[in-house]
């Protein structure tokens, strides 16, 4: 199999959230962004060149090559902020239904603007999430 094209790297995490041009995507950005940090207790990192995360984690392939990902992030992509919640949402469905409007995938939370949701049902939602995250890859 190829190598990853998404890795970590020491691009500017803040730099890159203020060259978004959406004024309100930006804005949620750096929101959500701080709330990661907080929740986490991790520094953000770049992820390729348009993923900001926090945390990681190392998972093996089915090729039995390991890499590393990160354990929650964020996109600011044109559309919509995606979240990325990484061991999905089957755990989740409760705070889904509480969380607003929203569209989801398997790990990928899509929100066009903040003030949509439960900014507290947000924030349990990727506590609950990293916390899943380290019990099962970081023992």
């Amino acid at each position: 199999m190829s190598d990853l094209k998404t890795t970590e790297n020491d691009a500017d995490v803040w730099a890159y959230l203020d060259s978004v041009t959406n004024p309100t995507r930006r804005k949620d950005a750096v929101t959500v962004a701080r709330m990661m940090q907080d929740v986490t207790g991790e520094e953000p990192r770049m992820w390729g060149e348009s993923i900001v995360g926090f945390g990681r984690y190392q998972y093996r392939r089915a090729d039995g090559s390991r890499h590393w990902w990160m354990q929650t992030g964020l996109a600011p992509r044109k559309q919509a902020l995606t979240i990325y919640i990484m061991p999905g949402f089957k755990n989740y469905s409760e705070l889904l239904q509480s969380l607003g409007r929203h569209r989801h995938s398997v790990s990928c939370l899509y929100i066009t603007r903040l003030q949509n949701v439960d900014f507290d049902v947000l924030t349990e939602l990727v506590s609950r999430s990293v916390a899943d995250m380290r019990r099962i890859y970081c023992q």
